[in-house]
């Protein structure tokens, strides 16, 4: 499945700024960064529950937020992008 995964981390003191770096840590070994703080993702169902359980464990609850969209497939079909582009397609086999 394809997912959006969007997130506001609290950076007013060392300790949100940790988090921040965290958050984005587990996002980058999901997904693919389009924003600053908006990833895309296409993971299946063990993985997603995974990536949640991390993001959750890495975040103050209170100060932070994190939304998880799931996009209608075929994505190409509902996304229009303009401006630069992701380095890659996430959904096209990666060959070394």
């Amino acid at each position: 499945m394809e997912i959006l995964v969007t997130y506001d981390v609290a950076t007013d003191d060392a300790a949100g700024r940790r988090r921040l770096r965290r958050v984005a840590k587990a996002c980058e070994a999901y997904g693919q960064r389009v924003q600053k703080s908006v990833f895309e993702c296409v993971l299946g169902d063990t993985d997603l529950e995974i990536l949640i359980a991390r993001l959750r464990s890495e975040i103050d609850e209170q100060t932070d937020s994190i939304r998880i969209y799931h996009i209608r497939e075929p994505i190409t079909k509902n996304l229009q992008t303009f401006g630069a582009r992701p380095r890659f397609d996430q959904r096209d086999p990666l060959v070394f």
